[in-house]
């Protein structure tokens, strides 16, 4: 398995150190939050992108993508009935691809789902079909700046938007396009009834992304979640893409959660290879 971690773990971090941090830990992707950058990644110098991709390349990092995409943004929102939040929403993800391109990525995950959430007043159908539209509208124009959008399926408790694996695949193929495909996290898929590994099994045919976490939205290891079955369905479905720690809880410290979730997931990788 490829093992990525997600940059805002590292909170007040400069990028250089965590660069360096995880490397040393032994990780070989990081996964970058936009808003950790600047809120408007369109403010970023490019000479800036360039150097966060040198700088992890010589340390042997990958830098996987992009996560977070529209958080601490303003003025976007995915299923928005106004057609020009829309048609902003969509250029502003074109501008997220081509800073990722300079970053070396080619992932990017679409989960915020403050900026998805359908809102009062709005008919499911539409906010569907609104989705779909914004994505096509802009997907050629990512797809040639090299990335590929990950759909993320959230529990009821954080969208009421795309809340199963199931309904994310149902997006995917909306869209109808090989640079939008599913994100599939540890997480979310323990708010739904099926089973995680059953869930991974199922739509391994469209899954770009991985995000490692225990339903406790801690890092793997640091809670209940038996990640066994887990890498051995990722194994049998021959996942080839990367797993990225992604936390939501910082305790104890980033170094700590860093080294204890890779440590974790290597041995249950290893286990799972044996059963």
């Amino acid at each position: 398995m490829k093992y990525a971690i997600c940059n805002e773990t590292f909170e007040g971090w400069d990028i250089r150190d965590i660069i360096r941090k995880v490397a040393e830990i032994g990780y070989t992707g990081l996964e970058l939050a936009p808003f950790t950058l600047d809120t408007d990644i369109r403010r970023v110098p490019e000479a800036k992108l360039r150097d966060i991709a040198e700088t992890a390349a010589k340390s042997g990092i990958k830098v996987v993508g992009l996560h977070w995409l529209l958080a601490k943004t303003e003025g976007f929102h995915l299923t928005h009935p106004d057609p020009k939040v829309r048609k902003a929403t969509g250029e502003y993800l074109v501008a997220l691809a081509k800073a990722n391109s300079l970053l070396g990525g080619g992932v990017m995950v679409f989960g915020s789902p403050k900026q998805r959430d359908v809102l009062e007043g709005v008919k499911p159908d539409d906010a569907w079909r609104w989705a779909a539209e914004t994505f096509r509208s802009v997907i050629d124009r990512i797809a040639e700046a090299g990335s590929v959008i990950c759909m993320e399926p959230l529990a009821p408790a954080e969208t009421n938007f795309v809340q199963t694996a199931a309904e994310g695949a149902g997006l995917v193929e909306m869209v109808a396009h090989p640079n939008f495909r599913l994100h599939l996290d540890v997480k979310a898929m323990a708010s739904e009834k099926t089973p995680t590994p059953e869930l991974i099994r199922r739509f391994a045919h469209i899954t770009g992304h991985f995000h490692a976490n225990d339903a406790n939205r801690r890092g793997p290891g640091f809670g209940d979640t038996d990640f066994v079955p887990i890498f051995k369905a990722l194994k049998e479905t021959e996942y080839a893409g990367w797993v990225s720690v992604e936390v939501f809880d910082y305790k104890p410290d980033p170094v700590t959660i860093a080294q204890q979730s890779l440590e974790y997931m290597r041995k249950c990788e290893k286990a799972a290879s044996h059963t």
